[in-house]
């Protein structure tokens, strides 16, 4: 087990670098970065600022965006024509731009292997504080999402396998299907508007997760105002994200139900809830319990970002969503490379969950 450890924790080392490569080019060449954004807001500011003196705003506009500024770095950005090439160098050896490619990438790689992730262009903050600071809303979303989608897929999903075809299996599948067809935000959106006083009810609170005056509270009160906050955000994830499971557990039972050691029990007499419960539900539960890691990771950083941004809970989701708005790069990459990081991580958790659930399985006998 322990080559097995040591040859997965290599692979991530290429498989990392080439996940930050391939995003790294990806930016390079979409449209827009930190210093055209800067350069437009100075644009619209003189603009403004003209047009109140000279009432003559809509002429001056159009002719301070037709045109562009070839910065220090031979880079062209469209709205800063008139300023001077001097502060557009400024600018790019401000941001790192005025260094080739390739320069910035190795000097990012070798920053984030000691986790120097730099500093947020826009909130003059150190990367790192942001991300701690953020983290507890979203893994408080993370773990009561993943408690109560496994708490309710797995019943269900045995239920369904034992009674399959019945009718309790076709409409909890029409539940299912719901589910599964429709993505979490629009959930959310819905409990918006049912309950957070979007047009019906005004029961739960429609931003953050606590009160303002949540350090005055008492303890009791503490736990029942947070509980309050989240109830709404943990439904829509819980609704858009318990079918999938449901479906594997059923499918797993359904697979082990039909193999020759289960018959083989229920013929020596043995009693249908010991042949379920002690030979049927260890190996149909497998693959479930060992996909943990790798729901709770696709919960916490895929599944919550557009309920962060609906619900206004202020975590890494919505972070990482501001971050891409505002070209904040040093927020986008780090976030990317800490939780690929994370995900890679978890992945061999995850096989080593195998392990735990079935000591019968040996990676050593793996290449990778």
């Amino acid at each position: 087990m322990g080559a097995y450890i040591v040859r997965r924790l290599l692979l991530m080392i290429p498989t990392l670098f080439a996940i930050m490569v391939v995003n790294f080019l990806v930016v390079q060449v979409v449209p827009g970065g930190p210093i055209e954004r800067i350069l437009s807001q100075l644009d619209r500011t003189v603009v403004s600022a003209t047009a109140r003196v000279s009432g003559e705003g809509g002429e001056l506009a159009g002719g301070a965006t037709s045109g562009g500024a070839r910065g220090g770095g031979g880079r062209t950005y469209r709205g800063a024509q008139g300023l001077d090439p001097e502060f557009i160098a400024e600018l790019e050896r401000q941001f790192g731009f005025d260094k080739p490619l390739h320069e910035r990438f190795l000097h990012m790689m070798r920053s984030y292997l000691v986790f120097d992730f730099g500093t947020s262009y826009f909130r003059d903050r150190s990367v790192m504080d942001l991300v701690f600071e953020k983290m507890p809303v979203s893994i408080s979303l993370g773990l009561w999402t993943t408690l109560f989608v496994y708490l309710i897929s797995i019943p269900l999903g045995i239920r369904k396998a034992m009674r399959d075809g019945s009718r309790f299996d076709v409409w909890t599948s029409g539940v299912v299907i719901v589910g599964n067809a429709v993505p979490a935000f629009l959930f959310g959106i819905l409990l918006i508007v049912l309950f957070a006083g979007g047009r019906y009810l005004d029961w739960f609170p429609l931003r953050g997760i606590v009160s303002d005056h949540w350090r005055e509270l008492s303890w009791p009160a503490l736990v029942a105002d947070y509980l309050w906050h989240i109830a709404l955000p943990v439904l829509a994830l819980v609704i858009g994200g318990f079918a999938s499971l449901t479906i594997l557990t059923k499918n797993s039972f359904l697979e082990e139900i039909n193999k020759q050691y289960v018959i083989t029990a229920r013929a020596k007499g043995l009693a249908e809830r010991r042949v379920l419960y002690g030979h049927v539900f260890r190996n149909a539960m497998l693959i479930v319990i060992a996909g943990f890691p790798s729901a709770f990771i696709g919960i916490l950083f895929t599944g919550s970002l557009l309920i962060e941004v609906i619900f206004s809970l202020d975590g890494l989701g919505l972070l990482g969503f501001e971050a891409a708005v505002n070209r904040d790069y040093p927020v986008m990459f780090a976030t990317l490379y800490f939780f690929t990081l994370l995900g890679l991580v978890m992945s061999l958790v995850g096989d080593l969950t195998y392990t735990l659930v079935d000591p019968r399985i040996d990676f050593e006998s793996r290449r990778v």
